[in-house]
């Protein structure tokens, strides 16, 4: 009976994914230019890499809903674009990975208090909810210094991408590879012991307040300080590298 169910249940999934190609939100010649001036990353890609970005982008953009909070009046097409680029960009090193779990963004102008903790955020995530949620000013703050390491989109992001992985909703589950997360955790255990004696100036101090922090600072300072990362924290770098199956400086590289 189970499997029968559970047949059915990726039948009708397998349906939907491919409704969702093909009835995909397209995007006009005035979103990329958008991208091209708002978003490095993007900017950032060889061409065959921005077809394919274009195509993941239209799926998210499809899945997703948005909801303005907090005196927020719309949800502009220019928030839609970028905050769903960031989801791109987070994920692009996989296939098919499109963080289904979290259809929700919700956005607010400004800080707002959150229901969770009860106190002033820039941004959460909710998995019970399925919800990533987003101050608009302090995500546009992020994209606007793209060499300074502190990125709003990406850091929520990052934190819904580890709750993906273990999330057994469906089937984007099990997608970090086992092996490397273990190398990953413990290179950042060291890290975050190196932040909170004080003994790292490349870190924000946020990354040492515990493990879900440590790997969201992490990947804001993965994609926006590739090069210093490299640099000066080659072995975390590079098993980033392979965690997330892309390098931001060799998709950057004409």
């Amino acid at each position: 009976m189970w499997l029968t169910i559970q047949l059915v249940s990726d039948i009708f999934e397998g349906l939907d994914r491919a409704r969702k190609q093909v009835f995909r939100k397209r995007l006009e010649e005035q979103d990329l230019e958008t991208l091209r001036k708002f978003f490095p990353y993007f900017k950032s890609l060889r061409p065959q890499h921005q077809k394919e970005f274009k195509h993941r982008l239209e799926l998210v953009l499809t899945e997703k809903r948005f909801y303005p909070r907090g005196g927020l009046k719309e949800v502009t097409k220019e928030m839609k674009l970028l905050i769903g680029a960031t989801i791109v960009q987070v994920v692009f090193g996989f296939k098919e990975l499109r963080l289904r779990h979290f259809k929700n963004i919700l956005i607010y102008p400004d800080t707002y208090l959150s229901t969770i903790s009860n106190q002033q955020h820039a941004g959460e995530v909710n998995p019970k909810h399925g919800a990533i949620v987003l101050s608009w000013k302090s995500f546009a703050k992020g994209l606007a210094d793209e060499k300074d390491g502190i990125n709003l989109g990406i850091h929520e992001v990052a934190h819904a991408l580890k709750l993906e992985n273990w999330i057994r909703s469906n089937d984007e589950i099990n997608f970090l590879h086992p092996k490397l997360w273990s190398e990953y955790l413990e290179l950042s255990e060291m890290e975050m012991e190196q932040i909170q004696e004080g003994k790292d100036d490349f870190f924000r101090k946020r990354g040492g307040d515990d493990a879900h922090e440590f790997f969201a600072v992490a990947l804001e300072n993965f994609f926006e300080r590739p090069e210093e990362f490299q640099n000066r924290k080659p072995l975390l770098f590079l098993v980033l590298v392979k965690l997330l199956r892309q390098n931001p400086i060799v998709l950057k590289q004409s």
